[in-house]
This record gives C-alpha cells, structure tokens and sequence, in this order.
C-alpha cells in the first residue's frame, strides 16, 4: 500500500532511538500518521516542525498499519518563530487539526482553506479575523455550524446580536426575552459586517469557543480543547490592552 501527496505537519512524537511518528493534514488522505526514519536526526527535525510543507510518501504492507513516510520539504514556516502571536496562531490551528479530524478522511476543501490561513501568518493586523473564520468553518466542517441566516425565535434578520448556545442560531433582542443571560453573543463580525475590530472578534472566540468545548469535545470522547487554542487567544486578548 502506498501513495504521495503534499501535506504540513501537525505534530511528531519520538519512536523509538532515532525516529519519528509524524502527524500530517493532506489534502486527499487527510490526517494521517507515519514513521519517519531518522527524523530526530539534524537535518530533518527542522524539516518537521508543526506548519512546515512537506512533499509526502507513504508506504505499509497493509492500509490500516500504521506505516512509513518519507519526506521532502516544500516550504518551511519557521520565520514566525519570533512573532509570540503568528506562533502561538500557528499551534493552535495544528493542535486544533490533531485534535479534531477523524484520522485518515479526506476534507480536501477544508485542507486547502487551513493552508491558505498558514500562508497568512505574521501578518498580524489581518491573522486574528482570517483565523475566527477558520474556527467557524472547522465547526461547520465538522456538523456543529451556525446559522446565523435569521432568529430562531421571530424569523426576522434585524437585530441578530445573540447565538443560541444549544442550536447555534441567531437570535435577535427582541426573541433573546427573559434568555438573554444564556444566550452568547453575536458580534457583527461573525455576520461579516463591520470593520471586526479586536474587540468583537475576542467576543465571537467567547462564541466558537463553546461550541468547539461543549459541543463539538464531548463528541470526541470529551477530551478538553488544546490549551494552544486558550494560549493563542489570550495572547489575543492581551494585545488590546497594550498601548
């Protein structure tokens, strides 16, 4: 059994002396494990760090052993080492891959949008918003998506300022009612309006992250989220506060 693809790398855990098990996401097998010989030599840990572009080929005497890879690289994404905020980006989407895709299923569509949001990063003043719609399209991916089309309650599209946490519909303030204490918001930039300062993209990471951790966790054995994800959006949250 064997096949090739392009793919970055989500994570790698020591086997054994001198290898690897490397976690990678693809475009046509999805996320997909094999062991790199050599891999914790000098030349290949830069290779594999979590982001890098890899040329990928796999190969196993049977398709549900675990196999073999070998590897060559296409593009690092090591220059945002010291940017605290593109890195701690950077490791929460990976965590978040690792975390949430069921092993070897292909989601070539959402592959390519999760590249394209790598090919983002250091670009501060753009990541933040690139990377909330990202979360709201792993959601979606995944079946726990919003609808935020129209309220649950009067049908109406005015007014959308809160999501239902059990639905994940919109509701307007005229349906949130005597709710609206459970109700989570729905700030304009997950409506795609506005100009999505800081402010309301912190808000709308209030809203994907329960959905990622009440909803979406207990369907995978109610494993909690990556703390990358929390890091990342502390960090986040930090900056506003900064001059």
């Amino acid at each position: 059994m064997d096949w090739r693809d392009q793919g970055f790398v989500l994570s790698t855990r020591k086997h054994g002396e001198t290898s690897v098990i490397l976690e990678v996401f693809t475009p046509e097998h999805g996320r997909h494990a094999g062991i790199v010989r050599g891999g914790v030599s000098r030349k290949m840990t830069p290779i594999l760090q979590p982001g890098g572009q890899l040329d990928l080929s796999w190969r196993a005497r049977l398709e549900d052993h675990i196999g073999s890879f070998t590897v060559e690289p296409v593009r690092s994404r090591a220059t945002v080492l010291g940017d605290r905020l593109a890195l701690a980006g950077l490791n929460a989407v990976t965590a978040l891959l690792a975390f949430c895709l069921p092993e070897r299923e292909p989601h070539p569509d959402f592959y390519h949008r999760s590249e394209q949001l790598l090919d983002l990063l250091g670009q501060n003043d753009l990541w933040p918003l690139a990377y909330l719609r990202w979360e709201m399209a792993l959601l979606e991916e995944l079946g726990f998506g919003f609808d935020l089309s129209a309220c649950a309650v009067k049908g109406t599209n005015q007014h959308l300022n809160y999501v239902s946490p059990k639905s994940g519909r919109a509701v307007s303030v005229e349906g949130a009612g005597e709710w609206v204490d459970r109700l989570l918001p729905l700030p304009q930039v997950m409506l795609g309006k506005g100009d999505a300062p800081d402010a309301e993209i912190a808000q709308a990471f209030r809203t994907t992250g329960y959905f990622l951790s009440e909803k979406l966790a207990p369907e995978l054995g109610h494993r909690p989220l990556p703390e990358a994800r929390g890091r990342f959006v502390d960090l986040f949250t930090a900056r506003m506060t900064r001059p």
